[in-house]
């Protein structure tokens, strides 16, 4: 099995140089007592000026793929049960669905806020907090990344306003 990166999913930049990238550098690593032996250099970065955008190219490979959520939830769901104090995934686990569904909220907003402050490589970082996050409340909650695939495989070609259309209504 590949190992994981040790930069979080998404986090794959040629120049990793401000303080935030460093700080973050390997969160995902920590969290889930992932290992890597070499970082992934298929990635290139370029910034427009004009409109503060970051354009990742992005090679196919492990660490570029939808494949890093898979091997991320396998290895979640086999901290499941280990010991709170030697994994953050555990740790997450252990204090209950309010908590998790609570951190992930607060990872959401990091998010909103770097989105609304127009910082692209901060957005990216963040986001890699919210998959994360939301991968510990599927572990919680006891659904695969096969479910949440087959959910969006049976949605592509719908457009959203008949998807919610189709919906049944809220009570």
């Amino acid at each position: 099995m590949p190992k994981a990166p040790s930069e979080r999913p998404g986090k794959k930049t040629a120049s990793a140089s401000s303080a935030s990238s460093k700080k973050n550098s390997g969160k995902i690593a920590a969290r889930t007592g992932a290992v890597s032996d070499k970082k992934s250099k298929n990635t290139s970065t370029a910034r427009s000026k004009k409109k503060n955008v970051v354009n990742v190219a992005l090679q196919p490979d492990f660490t570029a793929s939808a494949a890093i959520l898979d091997h991320l939830h396998e290895v979640v769901l086999s901290r499941r049960g280990s010991d709170p104090s030697i994994s953050h995934s555990a740790r997450l686990l252990s204090r209950g669905t309010r908590k998790i569904a609570q951190k992930f909220g607060e990872e959401a907003v990091e998010c909103l806020i770097e989105a609304v402050a127009g910082r692209p490589r901060e957005l990216i970082g963040e986001s890699a907090d919210v998959l994360y996050h939301l991968i510990v409340m599927w572990v919680d909650a006891g659904i695969t990344p096969e479910d949440i695939w087959a959910e969006l495989k049976r949605r592509e070609g719908v457009s959203g306003i008949e998807e919610k259309a189709s919906r049944p209504p809220q009570a």
